[in-house]
């Protein structure tokens, strides 16, 4: 197969090795001829969206295998759960702390409005002036905490004092990563996260947030809720991803108020993810705006066996075969596309939070890190190692 010829040679003879160094010579050249997947991606291609708190050996885990971005909520309901103008950060901060250390950056979410300003977290703060005003300030808050010269960064910046061993020494300074994407809302085309659905009512809250993001940070980029992509409900309840995002485009210079959208693909098989990534694809183009950049916010399978009930659960061996399929077409198209991340949901399996959430990830549920078959498919594709 090589341009050698089957002739018997004798072990040891000149002709035997000069065959074997033949072949271990294309063989190199072949391997230094494509590069592994993972050396020509950006270090943030794959992201995660975890389902609990970031330990410190989750992001050690993270980290060892490929994964370079993490997606975090940020619930206005719980940073300010009172009218009072003031924030609880602290859920947030335990999050980019853990990851700013390992070198992972956090691509946050921002969403859910707080009981004394709706009765529902899923009502956009579109409505009223106060409702408006105070999402504006929520949002630049978590833009001069997070960004860069950011108050989050300033308060881990300070060196430890004392010696090893005296009883006084602290953690070591953070390295700062500061937030530079913003993510507005999830899902907004889906009534489980904003009811009703809509696009003009998206459109302002756009309006809203992006100058208040570009107040706090001029270099900031601005990325549309990741859009489910074909939701069982219609109407008020629920639109088609690609549908959303052309209603979107209708509404006059909404193209200054975002900087890339996001998908969020959910799909029987591989073959559905591509449909529903390539429908968002030639809206872009369709209305002209063919520099738009794509994230695969959230892409996922369960490992349950039983996709009848939940399409998306397809068992332990078609959670893996999937994954897969889904990077395979992913990478493979990235550039066309202009697909900037991937995210997969999630990290471990959570009982009870989701219909699949409890089968989802990539490790069993627990303290633990027992993976999947899915874990070991990742790392082959992201060229990861299995554990720290």
């Amino acid at each position: 197969m090589l341009g050698i010829q089957s002739t018997a040679l004798a072990p040891g003879s000149p002709s035997l090795k000069t065959a074997k160094t033949t072949i271990l010579l294309l063989a190199l050249a072949a391997a230094l001829a494509a590069p592994s997947t993972a050396t020509a991606l950006p270090r943030t291609f794959f992201g995660i969206g975890p389902q609990t708190a970031l330990s410190e050996t989750d992001v050690a885990y993270m980290k060892a295998g490929g994964i370079g971005s993490v997606r975090w909520p940020v619930g206005w309901s719980s940073v300010q759960p009172t009218a009072k103008r003031s924030y609880d950060w602290s859920s947030i901060d335990a999050a980019v702390e853990a990851a700013a250390r390992r070198g992972l950056t956090v691509l946050p979410f921002l969403y859910g409005t707080p009981s004394w300003l709706a009765a529902k977290p899923t009502t956009l703060p579109v409505d009223s002036a106060r409702g408006r005003s105070a999402w504006k300030a929520f949002v630049r808050a978590a833009v001069e905490r997070y960004g860069p010269g950011g108050t989050f960064w300033a308060e881990h910046s300070e060196v430890g004092v004392g010696g090893v061993g005296t009883g006084h020494e602290t953690a070591a300074p953070l390295r700062p990563m500061p937030i530079r994407t913003w993510q507005v809302w999830n899902e907004a085309n889906f009534f489980y996260f904003a009811f009703p659905v809509s696009t003009a009512r998206y459109a302002q809250l756009l309006k809203l947030t992006y100058p208040a993001i570009r107040s706090a940070d001029p270099g900031a980029k601005v990325l549309l809720s990741g859009l489910f992509g074909d939701p069982d409900q219609g109407g008020r309840f629920g639109m088609n991803a690609a549908d959303f995002l052309a209603g979107l485009y209708r509404v006059p210079g909404i193209e200054r108020y975002f900087d890339a959208i996001a998908l969020h693909p959910y799909a029987f098989h591989v073959d559905d993810l591509e449909d529903l990534t390539e429908a968002m694809r030639d809206v872009t183009l369709e209305n002209h705006d063919p520099g738009a950049s794509l994230y695969i916010t959230e892409m996922g399978w369960g490992s349950q066996n039983d996709p009848h009930i939940v399409a998306f659960e397809q068992g332990m061996g078609g959670q893996a075969r999937e994954l897969r399929g889904a990077y395979r077409y992913l990478t493979g198209n990235r550039h066309r596309l202009n697909l900037k991340g991937t995210y997969w949901f999630s990290w471990k399996d959570v009982q009870g939070d989701c219909n699949f959430c409890d089968s989802v990830g990539l490790f069993h549920e627990g303290a633990g890190f027992r993976p999947k078959p899915a874990w070991r498919a990742f790392i082959s594709i992201t060229g990861g190692r299995a554990r720290p």
